[in-house]
C-alpha cells in the first residue's frame, strides 16, 4: 500500500512539473512568435484536467503569462479544487473506491 502512495504522490509532481514546463515553453514560443498566443491551449487544459492544475495556476502567476486570458484564470481554480479533493478523497480512502 506504501508503494501505491509514493507511486501516485510520483505522479501528482511529474504532471504538475509538466504542466510548469509546458507554460514556460509557450512563453517563449509566444516571445518569438507573437501569432502563438492561443497556440497550445488544449495541451494546457488536458494537463490541468490529469492533475496539474495548480502548478499551471502558480506558473502563470509567477511567469506573468496567459493572465489576461479568462477561460485559463477561471477555468484552473476550478480544475484545481477539483484535483484537490480528488486527491485527498483518494489518500482518505487509500484508493479503494469501493462502495460501502
Amino acid at each position: 500500500m506504501l508503494l501505491l502512495y509514493i507511486i501516485f504522490t510520483v505522479y501528482i509532481l511529474a504532471i504538475n512539473f509538466y504542466s510548469v514546463m509546458l507554460l514556460i515553453s509557450q512563453k517563449n514560443q509566444y516571445t518569438e512568435d507573437e501569432k502563438a498566443f492561443n497556440s497550445g491551449d488544449g495541451k494546457l487544459i488536458l494537463s490541468a484536467l490529469m492533475g496539474g492544475a495548480v502548478g499551471i495556476y502558480a506558473a502563470m502567476f509567477i511567469t506573468r503569462f496567459k493572465l489576461k486570458n479568462m477561460l485559463f484564470m477561471i477555468l484552473m481554480p476550478v480544475i484545481s479544487a477539483i484535483n484537490i479533493w480528488f486527491i485527498v478523497l483518494a489518500y482518505r480512502s487509500g484508493f479503494t473506491f469501493a462502495a460501502p
